[in-house]
């Protein structure tokens, strides 16, 4: 005896799946910078320092003199010989007054106006200590710096992005089927 027998006989479904892979590109455009730097204000103002150096007391004393010290000089000496002068001739007056006294005034006299002063030797080309003034009065020097700020200038340049998207498509490769077979 046969039995019925059913064949069933099933194709399966495939389903196609392509892609397109996306593109992105970023570009960053450098930004524009100006810079300018203005120059600093700056003011010196300068006192000059002042030495004064005296000699004249050192130069009077190696006889290297002025014509107005020298006038004075010989002004001096002058009165100063005739005061001397007046004082020799009282001296050798109230001398001769005393003659009666038994004094050899006369004697006297001339050995004093023959023998004169005694002089004293000295270098004459040393001056003196200190002769020389020397004063000295410092400069000054102000310095008035004042700096300018820098000016600045900016822009930002936006990135450029380019994107292209993925794209996935999907298709039915093969259909499903079925197959029935009855024997």
């Amino acid at each position: 005896m046969k039995i019925p027998q059913i064949r069933m006989q099933t194709t399966p479904a495939h389903i196609g799946i392509s892609t397109k892979k996306g593109e992105m590109s970023i570009e960053q455009p450098l930004g524009d910078l100006q810079i300018e730097q203005p120059k600093a204000f700056l003011n010196i103002t300068k006192i000059p320092g002042k030495l004064t150096i005296d000699q004249t007391q050192a130069r009077a004393d190696i006889d290297l003199k002025s014509v107005k010290l020298r006038i004075e000089d010989a002004a001096r000496l002058g009165k100063q010989d005739l005061l001397s002068g007046i004082a020799r001739r009282i001296q050798e007056g109230a001398d001769l007054m005393q003659i009666e006294n038994g004094f050899n005034a006369i004697s006297s006299i001339s050995k004093r106006n023959i023998e004169g002063e005694k002089k004293e030797f000295n270098i004459g080309w040393v001056p003196s200590i200190g002769s020389v003034k020397i004063s000295y009065e410092p400069g000054k020097v102000d310095v008035e710096a004042t700096p300018n700020k820098p000016k600045i200038e900016y822009n930002l340049n936006k990135p450029i992005i380019n994107y292209n998207p993925s794209e996935v498509t999907i298709n039915l490769k093969q259909h499903a089927s079925l197959k029935i077979d009855f024997e």
